[in-house]
């Protein structure tokens, strides 16, 4: 015989939730460190050299200081609460890699999409991607040193974005601010617009 959660003497027990999140946008965009910098658990990174292969076909104006490059993902868990977990799916940067993008965007609760204002034009594939599934998403803008710093809304319209996708100026290295941006995305798709 089985006892109900609610009869005297017994607890209850909730069931376990993970949430799944993805991290995308341009090569160099800081998604790695993103997922580094709040990861609970050594996180998983796809990291290989950047090669002679490259040359040409990866475009490294605005990051000539990268020396590595995600191969397939970087993967990295945050602990809510007893049961509740957030897994993040760092994506491949380059278009050569995009093909992962369908397996690894199934079951997700939303996106974050990295954007570096020195190179903005490189977050369009990854917000067009997420418009034409309907997968929530933020905008995280990585505040790099040097860059100028824009105004969100100037960011809007130059990414033909509505007013209702949240977009959040941070710095993916430190890890209140990305907090703040999981926090934002969290919020937007379970809430909406």
């Amino acid at each position: 015989m089985g006892y109900a959660a609610s009869e005297p003497g017994t607890t209850a027990v909730a069931p376990a939730l993970a949430i799944k999140i993805l991290v995308a946008g341009g090569f160099g965009v800081g998604k790695t460190t993103m997922v580094g910098t709040i990861s609970e658990i050594r996180p998983l990174h796809t990291e290989e050299l950047l090669s002679d292969r490259g040359v040409g076909v990866d475009d490294i104006s605005g990051v000539e200081a990268k020396i590595t490059t995600t191969v397939a993902l970087d993967f990295g868990r945050i602990t809510i609460r007893e049961g509740l977990w957030l897994y993040l799916f760092g994506t491949p940067g380059q278009d050569r890699f995009w093909f992962m993008w369908d397996e690894l965007a199934l079951g997700a609760l939303g996106a974050v999409v990295l954007a570096d204002t020195r190179r903005l034009q490189d977050c369009f594939p990854a917000v067009d991607y997420f418009e034409q599934r309907g997968i929530p998403f933020v905008v995280g803008v990585n505040c790099f040193e040097g860059a100028r710093r824009y105004d969100p809304d100037k960011v809007r319209r130059a990414l033909g974005l509505n007013a209702t996708i949240p977009i959040v100026l941070c710095d993916v290295r430190e890890r209140d601010s990305v907090k703040e941006v999981l926090t934002t995305l969290v919020t937007y798709a379970v809430e909406g617009p």
